[in-house]
């Protein structure tokens, strides 16, 4: 069992998601950066759905009631366990009593804490994430304060004595030198009622995340695009990494929790291998649009997926060689 003493805003229980949900209004909502959460599970054994702690913009401290293992991936936040610093993508194990103290983000935005076995609270709809604009899943659809306590499912997974860690995704799966944020995305529906000078600019233009962004959605800042003519449209599904374009001109990316039914013209969607990538920015950071295709966008999410399995078979052979360590 661990005990929030200290919360981030907005910090809540997340897995990767509620599907098959959204002919009843109820979007996928679950973690912003799942390859983070996917991670945090491979190190500790546990099933890929898993809740966790999403922790946006720490700093927090958490006190551990008792004896678990535990995993920190996502931001770096330049961790202590009692003062001892974690590396960055780490699993290790701590003692009844010690203190998790997690300093504001060197990089990224959301910091992902998994324990043993998962974070037990009910699942709601197939899913333990918390939707906070309906109030359910999670911890009682709130998010987690100060004073709450969350129990672990619990496995038996053994840990080496030192913790074992993984390759971070920005480093695995970097797409380009340039310090900002690239995202490959593909040209939706009313791409070609933008004007050609909209067109051009949505690509070549560095895109700034503006602070009114959360959960649902980021808005960005930059040239505003015009269509060719007015377009009326009729509300119609939508999902996280579409790009909608308000009448104002400035885009919005539909993120975890996103409705899931809009009527703002689409200028293209980001592929679901690169939504990681966006879950971990914040305001005044800088966006980068690449065009790419169908055929590419399942390509990298190939590659996404062969990465985590690579990863988990080999911290799997760990886990084992430590358990055979400690039979000896």
């Amino acid at each position: 069992m661990i005990e929030i003493l200290s919360a981030a805003p907005l910090m809540t229980v997340q897995d990767m998601g509620r599907s098959g949900n959204y002919r009843y209004g109820v979007c996928r909502s679950g973690a912003m950066d799942r390859v983070a959460l996917a991670i945090g599970n491979a190190l500790l054994g546990n099933d890929e759905n898993a809740a966790a702690l999403e922790i946006p913009m720490p700093p927090v401290r958490i006190f551990f009631r008792s004896e678990i293992n535990f995993a920190l991936t996502g931001a770096d936040c330049v961790a202590t366990l009692d003062g001892s610093p974690i590396p960055p993508w780490w699993a290790m194990r701590a003692r009844a009593g010690q203190v998790l103290s997690l300093a504001p983000p060197q990089t990224g935005s959301c910091a992902y804490l998994c324990l043993e076995g998962g974070i037990n609270v009910p699942e709601v709809l197939g899913s333990r994430s918390t939707q906070l604009r309906e109030g359910f899943g999670g911890l009682n659809g709130k998010p987690v304060s100060p004073g709450d306590r969350l129990d672990a499912v619990g496995n038996d997974v053994i840990l080496p004595p030192g913790g074992l860690g993984a390759v971070p995704p920005r480093n695995a799966l970097a797409l380009s030198d340039w310090p900002g944020i690239t995202l490959r995305v593909i040209p939706a529906a009313e791409y070609d009622n933008y004007t050609a000078a909209s067109r051009d600019a949505f690509w070549s233009a560095d895109w700034l995340i503006t602070p009114q962004s959360n959960r649902a959605g980021y808005r960005l800042s930059g040239p505003d695009l015009t269509l060719t003519h007015p377009l009326e449209l009729r509300s119609h599904g939508i999902v996280p990494g579409v790009i909608q374009v308000p009448p104002g001109g400035q885009p919005i990316i539909q993120l975890a929790d996103a409705g899931t039914m809009g009527g703002y013209p689409k200028i293209g969607t980001v592929i679901e291998a690169d939504l990681w990538r966006i879950g971990q920015a914040r305001a005044g950071d800088r966006l980068r649009f690449i065009e790419t295709d169908y055929g590419t966008a399942i390509d990298a999410l190939e590659a996404v997926k062969q990465y985590l399995y690579d990863m988990r078979r080999q911290t799997a052979l760990l886990r084992k060689a430590a358990r055979r360590w400690e039979q000896v």
